[in-house]
């Protein structure tokens, strides 16, 4: 079984992750994490020294070396959705889970995230709230391709969210 979960920035995937890979004994990976990891670097750090697109370049290959895994809960940066190809692969034989919130929460969400200066640099350079917005309408369209369930994680602990995803995985997985 592998559980994939996307969404944009503070939706709540890495926390999630954390706790359903812990309730089904699965291995949990975070996909920003673990390219920071391979690059010694931090997303910050690779953003400045080689602008987006090497931060992507590094997420497409790890896309598809994940696809070829199994057993683990996979918490995906928000943007990992631009790469439609890699999604397609990844998403068969996954369990797809599209975590929402409002822009007015994920704002709120991100300023009061430490890891917000470090690991999440602006996309557009508009004001926080703008940012949201024009992401969010460019990405939705896919989010809602690739996802077999949404789950708004607005009003609910990440307990409840786990649980909603637990009864909503299919019985053959």
């Amino acid at each position: 079984m592998k559980i994939v979960l996307i969404g944009y920035r503070a939706t709540g995937k890495s926390t999630v992750g954390r706790l359903l890979a812990e309730k089904l004994g699965l291995e949990f990976l975070d996909l920003d994490e673990e390219i920071e990891a391979r690059a010694g670097k931090s997303i910050a750090e690779i953003v400045a020294e080689g602008g987006w697109e090497t931060f992507r370049k590094l997420e497409r290959e790890l896309l598809r070396e994940m696809a070829q895994r199994e057993g683990l809960v996979l918490a995906l940066g928000g943007g990992a959705v631009m790469h439609e190809e890699e999604m397609e692969a990844l998403s068969r034989g996954s369990f797809v889970v599209w975590l929402t919130a409002s822009p007015e929460t994920i704002s709120w969400r991100l300023s009061a995230d430490q890891k917000t200066a470090s690991q999440r640099p602006s996309l557009t350079g508009k004001d926080v709230l703008a940012e949201i917005e024009e992401i969010l309408e460019a990405r939705t369209p896919l989010y809602r391709r690739f996802a077999h369930l949404t789950c708004p994680t607005e009003g609910k602990s990440p307990e409840e969210t786990v649980s909603e995803i637990i009864s909503a995985l299919p019985s053959s997985s």
